[in-house]
């Protein structure tokens, strides 16, 4: 100090402009940078005398003009990616917070006191309030109680937190979505004119470095970064910097677990539709294949992710798939019943008919049967025995029968000869009631198996339904594949 006030004076004799500059730039430096002055070099001595520096102002901003700001550089590194909490819309990982800022008027000579830098406790200095705007737990990561000081009152803060931020979680396309989650520094009381915070490292840069070290390797992994320095404006103004991390889940296990066991299960009830209802009980195949089913949503429940806001598409696929289930259960329910019981029902209704039977089949490529002009011809030689009842159910010797309105009699054959017999009466009348068995017995077994134009009419509506539903399933599974296919291909195409 004294050798400094003689060079002053010395120059104030010489009174030169250029000297007097410096004179100002002396006078500067003398009343705002505080030299510590070390009694030997050693760690020892410089650790009390920053003791005797630091620790009367640790509890006030670290500068010495109150109309700037104190700027302080922050940057992260991503270290692990823990998990995302669906239903409480919260992610968990754990990075490296670096925080630098300078003490003005801090400084020392690295040569007098023995080191460029020293690690000392925090308490012995000022530290800055900075805060995560969207901590949402209590940080349980471990303490670092050091930090690094320069002689040039240059203080960098290194420490690890474990984070568990809100995040606003989109699961439609679950599982193979991509989440968008911020986090946001910034000093919690002070205002941006007492602290400003300045972007550190690039976004390629941490990015690239969380790359390397990250630590995890689990559902989810870090695909784009990127950083924003923004001002929250409220009462007062706050400096702010936004890390905005994007991460992709995994989807495989999901894949494998979920889609492909649901999706061989539809495919399995697909080709039921290939079992003939009139002869094989299809309906209990389907009963044991929805029971199935359920009892796989049952425990993949757990795997399915839970919300109030969205449903994921996946969901929806699960419950189509059971619906299609369901609906081909009940349309062989009715196709069965149509088989069994048709002859019993009234009339099939004209708009049903032509809505069905003309224009449905014709989309599914089923057209119409032809209705059967099969005739029915039986012989009965005696004109002057009664007529024969269409409607007859049961056959006997003393019942009489006749054909129905396509039946046909042809004109009486001429008589044969019969035998030399002692009693040819007889054997001609038994004759005669056999032949009206046999041609009662060909009229029964003819009308069960032709039917009624009705009946037929509603065996035909049964197929075309049978059929619709089959083309339904095959447009659901080729619908479902392109979507996931698609969804897969911009999940792993995604970059920032």
């Amino acid at each position: 100090m004294e050798q400094t006030r003689a060079f002053v004076m010395r120059l104030k004799m010489k009174e030169k402009p250029a000297q007097l500059v410096v004179i100002c730039f002396l006078l500067f430096i003398d009343g705002f940078v505080a030299v510590l002055n070390c009694s030997s070099p050693t760690r020892k001595a410089l650790y009390h005398a920053l003791e005797k520096e630091l620790l009367p102002i640790k509890g006030v901003l670290p500068r010495n003009n109150f109309t700037e700001s104190l700027e302080v550089t922050i940057s992260i590194t991503v270290v692990g990616l823990l998990g995302v909490d669906e239903k409480a819309q919260t992610m968990t990982i754990v990075i490296w917070q670096i925080l630098e800022w300078q003490i003005e008027g801090l400084s020392w000579d690295k040569d007098k006191c023995g080191a460029e830098r020293l690690s000392i406790p925090r308490e012995m200095l000022w530290v800055p309030d900075v805060q995560i705007g969207e901590f949402m737990d209590e940080d349980i990561s471990p303490k670092t109680p050091y930090v690094y000081l320069h002689n040039t009152g240059y203080v960098y803060d290194d420490k690890p937190l474990r984070v568990v931020s809100s995040c606003r979680l989109e699961i439609y396309s679950f599982p193979f979505d991509v989440q968008n989650c911020s986090l946001t520094f910034g000093a919690y009381v002070h205002f941006a004119s007492d602290i400003q915070m300045i972007q550190g490292a690039t976004a390629e840069e941490i990015l690239e470095e969380s790359r390397q070290v990250i630590a995890t390797n689990g559902e989810w992994e870090l695909v784009g970064l990127s950083v924003t320095p923004f001002t929250l404006a409220l009462q007062e103004s706050y400096s702010e910097v936004r890390y905005d991390i994007v991460i992709r889940r995994r989807p495989t296990i999901y894949v494998v677990n979920l889609l492909i066991p649901s999706c061989f299960l539809v495919t399995v009830d697909l080709f039921s539709f290939f079992l003939p209802p009139h002869s094989v009980d299809r309906g209990s195949f389907k009963m044991t294949l929805i029971l199935g089913y359920t009892v796989f949503l049952l425990i993949m429940n757990d795997l399915l992710p839970v919300t109030g806001e969205t449903t994921p598409l996946i969901n929806v696929f699960f419950c189509l798939s059971l619906a299609l289930m369901v609906a081909s259960l009940l349309e062989t329910v009715f196709i069965t019943n149509i088989q069994f019981s048709s002859s019993q029902y009234s009339a099939v209704p004209k708009w049903l008919s032509i809505l069905v039977l003309q224009y449905i089949a014709v989309v599914v490529c089923l057209p119409p049967k032809k209705k059967s002009n099969r005739v029915t011809v039986f012989l009965n030689q005696n004109t002057r025995e009664p007529a024969m009842d269409p409607n007859i159910s049961s056959v006997s010797r003393s019942e009489t029968f006749s054909s129905d309105e396509t039946s046909v009699k042809p004109p009486p054959t001429p008589p044969i000869p019969l035998l030399p017999s002692a009693h040819p009466e007889p054997a001609l009348d038994e004759l005669k009631r056999l032949s009206r068995d046999l041609t009662a017995i060909r009229l029964q077994i003819d009308n069960h198996f032709k039917g009624t134009n009705s009946s037929q009419e509603w065996q035909m509506i049964g197929m075309v339904m049978d059929r619709l539903l089959f083309w339904l399933y095959i447009i659901f599974i080729i619908a479902s594949f392109i979507t996931i296919i698609c969804i897969w291909i911009w999940n792993n195409s995604y970059s920032v």
